[in-house]
């Protein structure tokens, strides 16, 4: 009896001791033989702690989403992939990206005829996309600029004509997808320098108000940071853009913990960190610039044009498209968000997707609406 007193003594000075020393939370629980709580919980420093949760696919997707979402996401539970020994293979990279988007280009040719045409523009390589029916006689002076995802490694063949063919068939108008200089061959600024060559080129038969940019992921956040660099190099400030599945603020926010889960995939290692490891385009670059993350600049925001963001809820860049959303309208600026429940990155590459029809349609009317209105 003597020895077990004097273990319940020592218990309850160690619980004191814990208490007094503000230890962690569950070091406490266990100590003084309690469990931690039975849900989720958040911490002092405002970390939330989540039990395992099952997530069905959100009941606002279509019957052809949710198919898609469990063709390209089912898979078997499994540990984490080892790192790539070695250097990254970019050509197999592109190869990849080449490949995959393919099918997506071929199907969006036979729902919206266009005619392809290479060409150099302002001394970098682009593809001028324009429909087979024509243009619309109120697009004859507008034009808009792609500028294709794929972390600003790969993106410049099926991946940009799978951002550009829906938008010239459906909006009867011409789409410039613009071949943008790349890492690791070349660093942050060479994007940039390159969507100003060709921008300068076309204002010599079109009037800023009249050109349109847009873009998404990598080509979502270039289309951001071509205005800062139009401001910065003095240029007119286009007539509107389009930020989708990448904007003005980096990676991070709940989506960037929260969306790969959701589409079975490991979190990003430098959520929130505000970290640029692991991105060569941007080595050497610092994430505070705002010609790098627009959004660190009210000042290069309130010269933004009518801005249109779109995401899925389930798009890692989401919460960057929102956090843009909010700081270019309280810098004055007119910026639509479009959202698309139980979506994933980039989802409207698929042109089949009763979802990705409404995107287009979305994209087409803001353009026509912003487009030569000042």
């Amino acid at each position: 009896m003597r020895a077990r007193k004097a273990l319940v003594g020592r218990k309850g000075l160690r619980c004191a001791w814990l208490l007094l020393t503000g230890a962690a939370q569950l070091m406490l629980l266990a100590a003084c033989g309690s469990q931690p709580p039975p849900g989720p919980y958040v911490d002092k420093d405002g970390t939330a702690h989540l039990p395992p949760v099952s997530v069905p696919a959100s009941r606002f997707m279509s019957p052809e989403a949710r198919a898609k979402l469990i063709g390209h996401f089912s898979h078997p539970a499994a540990p984490p992939a080892a790192p790539p020994s070695g250097p990254p293979d970019y050509a197999a990279m592109r190869a990849d990206d080449e490949r995959r988007n393919a099918p997506y280009v071929e199907r969006a040719k036979v729902l919206y005829p266009v005619n392809i045409e290479e060409k150099v523009i302002g001394g970098v390589r682009t593809q001028v996309i324009t429909p087979k029916a024509g243009i619309a006689p109120e697009n004859r002076d507008r034009v808009l600029i792609n500028l294709h995802g794929g972390g600003f490694i790969w993106g410049e063949g099926s991946g940009a004509r799978a951002e550009s063919i829906p938008i010239a068939g459906i909006g009867r108008i011409t789409v410039i997808a613009v071949a943008y200089r790349m890492a690791p061959e070349f660093k942050f600024p060479a994007a940039s320098e390159d969507v100003a060559a060709v921008y300068r080129e076309l204002l010599k038969d079109h009037r800023a108000a009249s050109i349109g940019i847009y873009g998404c992921s990598a080509g979502g956040v270039l289309a951001a940071e071509a205005v800062a660099w139009f401001e910065k190099e003095g240029l007119p400030i286009p007539g509107a853009i389009g930020t989708f599945c990448g904007s003005a603020a980096a990676l991070g926010g709940d989506s960037s913990h929260l969306a790969q889960p959701l589409v079975g995939d490991q979190p990003f290692s430098g959520a929130d960190s505000d970290s640029m490891s692991g991105q060569p385009y941007f080595e050497g670059a610092s994430a505070k610039d705002p010609l790098v993350h627009p959004i660190n600049s009210p000042e290069v925001l309130r010269a933004f044009p009518p801005t249109l963001l779109i995401a899925g809820s389930r798009d890692f860049m989401a919460s960057s498209l929102y956090a843009t959303q909010a700081a270019l309208a309280d810098a004055g600026v007119d910026a639509e968000l479009h959202v698309w429940d139980g979506m994933w990155h980039a989802f409207f590459f698929d042109p089949d997707l009763p979802e990705s029809q409404q995107v287009y349609r979305v994209v087409v009317s803001f353009f026509a609406k912003h487009l030569g209105a000042h």
